[in-house]
């Protein structure tokens, strides 16, 4: 069986690093894979999978670690996040002669200059670059990365995770009452534009708020809530976020600039309609009016808008929706879609 390395720039269990154990999950048949990655749950979640999970510190005990199955190998497949690990699998197939399907899974990130830019610097090597959405082409480009070195894969829930979710009912009310908000608490992610619209609305008080998440944001905009949004609550971390997603009429998402926005998935499994930025990854995982709903980026107007008016939807819209959204995932973010695509770049560049 073909070694896949499969290379971690961190060791926590976020959307990069729960993306990496589904794909592993749908490419273990034919490749033997090995993780590496820095200290954290990742390690204890592979190995819970079934995987090899490696811990490294620093580049050069990670260059050292994977000399030997380059040693052995005629064949290796290799999938990192970083591209220092990219640059390592490199070399070493170059030093032993070995083909190598090497490939870079660009997932995006706040910082233009090291998500992005830094990956233009692969165009020099025969180095696959795949990215997470359209977004993060279309960023990768304007970073100086050429389009013919670019593959989109979307990512995507695994299996058991679509049919493990717990789901809302149909049953329930057609009408929003409850919103929830799975998001870090950072600047980015424009939580701040919630408080903004209902200031801008008194009949939002109606509606309910939960956000589950932290970060450098959170005592600001905890104080701003107290101070007059007592329907908007901060439950820090959860990790009952499944079973709150489906007691939620609504998840709202805000970031402009979400590269993909993995949680959108999860609420369509849980038949859970989605609101979204017109913008970014996120913007893109959505057909307003048919998948879910928009409003218009950075614009607290256009949020408040959009939330009133889903207090008193059309009838059956948000089951019609939500129905939608479920069809959406099994066939444009369906996991056998994804791994198929992996496995082709794979193997078009041992072959």
């Amino acid at each position: 069986m073909i070694p896949l390395i499969y290379s971690l720039h961190s060791g926590n269990l976020y959307g990069t690093e729960r993306m990496a154990l589904a794909t592993a999950d749908g490419l273990k048949g034919e490749f033997d894979v090995t993780f590496y990655a820095p200290a954290g749950p990742i390690h204890d979640e592979a190995k819970l999978h079934g995987f090899k999970c490696r811990l490294f510190e620093g580049k050069a005990a990670y260059f050292r670690d994977i000399r030997p199955i380059f040693a052995a190998n005629e064949r290796v497949a290799a999938i990192s996040t970083r591209v220092t690990h990219t640059l390592a699998c490199e070399a070493w197939a170059r030093l032993y002669g070995r083909r190598c399907a090497n490939i870079q899974v660009v997932h995006g990130g706040t910082d233009e200059r090291l998500s992005y830019g830094s990956k233009k610097w692969l165009d020099r090597l025969a180095v696959k670059q795949v990215a997470v959405s359209k977004y993060v082409k279309e960023r990768m480009i304007a970073n100086g990365v050429k389009e013919s070195s670019i593959t989109v894969i979307e990512n995507f829930l695994s299996p058991e995770r679509v049919e493990s979710a717990p789901q809302r009912s149909f049953a329930r009310r057609d009408a929003v009452r409850k919103v929830i908000i799975v998001s870090r608490l950072d600047p980015i992610k424009r939580v701040d534009l919630l408080l903004d619209a209902l200031g801008l609305e008194p009949a939002l008080r109606d509606l309910q708020f939960e956000i589950y998440g932290s970060g450098s944001d959170e005592a600001i905009l905890r104080a701003r809530a107290l101070n007059g949004h007592p329907n908007v609550k901060f439950m820090g971390f959860s990790p009952f976020v499944p079973e709150e997603m489906a007691n939620a009429d609504m998840l709202l998402h805000l970031c402009p600039e979400e590269p993909f926005g993995l949680a959108i998935l999860e609420a369509m499994a849980a038949a859970v309609p989605v609101m979204v930025p017109n913008s970014g990854g996120a913007g893109d995982l959505v057909e307003p009016g048919r998948t879910g709903f928009h409003f218009h980026a950075n614009d607290a107007w256009s949020l408040a808008n959009e939330l009133k008016a889903v207090m008193q939807p059309e009838p059956n819209l948000l089951k019609t929706i939500a129905i939608e959204a479920m069809k959406t995932l099994y066939s444009r973010f369906s996991a056998k879609r994804g791994i198929a695509q992996y496995a082709q770049l794979i193997h078009s560049c041992l072959n």
